[in-house]
């Protein structure tokens, strides 16, 4: 049975690994953003699939109980727990590799953010070298610089733009909340915002079609005997669900490993600058994977019978992706 599940997991991810292979296609890609129509982009395929997806999450909180009792999920429960005491290490010196690799690259925070100025370069390593001192002080500081350098970036690319990146926020916060009495509110704030960075970043595949699409046609991404404008709806809705069930507390640690292994994979497509740009979120999702939803009340938690449950998600589904669409689409 276990050799059955290992190797059904193992294709799964082998079949879906271009599906999330462009989730930053800024980065891959020259195409210009011209926006689909909004009747495109709500097609009759898009309505259904959605109806689909959101019915197969609502099944989800009937699984759980089940999946949780297996006794392989028992086992890893209690290994990784003796790994949680060093979380917060792991995204202190984690933050500062990644950063540190984003440098030498000549870039900051993100691949097509590139350092113009001396002082930022000084900065950006003045916080790095700070991420490395043993002492909260230092790190609260670091939170503060990197804070600043965010914010100037964020000026000059645009408040809607820099979405994309909105969980670097969650992550200055919990580095700088670290040894105060606000610090049990770090890490579900770092859950919310990479799950509603994902979420933001997968509508993009929506409204600008045409550039990811330049991204399967110059990278030959397969599709599987899918047409690319089917495969491009279907791949953003994989990433948004992924975003959606982190946020509303679902299968936290199954899809945090799943996503680690899918960004590894789609590495030997997009090579450096894919290890350089999410080398961040492998870091986020390690601690994901490590706590589980141990420290986090997720909202799904509010309701208490399996049917209150799977209503909740399945409507709240279409009030999320449809509340992101409309703003992405109006400001994005």
């Amino acid at each position: 049975m276990n050799r059955r599940l290992l190797l059904m997991i193992v294709l799964l991810l082998t079949l879906f690994a271009p599906l999330i292979a462009n989730a930053h296609v800024k980065w891959f890609t020259e195409e210009a953003a011209s926006k689909d129509s909004i009747e495109n982009i709500l097609s009759p395929f898009f309505i259904v699939f959605s109806l689909i997806v959101a019915i197969v999450l609502a099944a989800i909180p009937q699984l759980l109980p089940w999946l949780m009792n297996l006794e392989i999920a028992k086992k890893i429960e209690d290994k990784l727990a003796g790994f949680r005491i060093y979380s917060r290490h792991l995204l202190k010196y984690g933050t500062a590799l990644s950063l540190a690799l984003q440098s030498f690259s000549g870039s900051m925070f993100a691949p097509e953010f590139s350092m113009t100025e001396p002082f930022q370069q000084f900065a950006f390593w003045f916080a790095i070298v700070l991420l490395l001192i043993p002492h909260h002080y230092a790190t609260k500081l670091a939170s503060l610089v990197l804070s600043s350098l965010f914010i100037m970036v964020w000026s000059n690319s645009g408040w809607f733009h820099m979405l994309d990146y909105g969980f670097y926020i969650a992550i200055f916060f919990v580095l700088l909340v670290g040894k105060t009495k606000w610090e049990k509110w770090g890490f579900p704030f770092l859950y919310l915002g990479t799950g509603l960075s994902l979420c933001w970043v997968a509508v993009e595949k929506w409204v600008y079609p045409a550039m990811t699409l330049d991204i399967i046609e110059r990278h030959a991404v397969p599709t599987f005997g899918f047409e690319p404008s089917i495969f491009i709806v279907m791949a953003a809705f994989i990433e948004f669900v992924v975003g959606y069930l982190l946020i509303v507390g679902i299968l936290n640690r199954l899809l945090a490993a799943v996503v680690t292994v899918l960004f590894l994979l789609t590495s030997m497509i997009f090579g450096m600058t894919e290890i350089i740009g999410h080398a961040i979120i492998h870091v986020v999702l390690l601690i994901f994977i490590i706590e589980g939803v141990s420290f986090y009340y997720p909202p799904i938690k509010m309701h208490k019978t399996r049917l209150n449950q799977m209503i909740f998600v399945f409507l709240n589904f279409f009030f999320v992706l449809a509340t992101f669409i409309l703003i992405y689409y109006r400001f994005g």
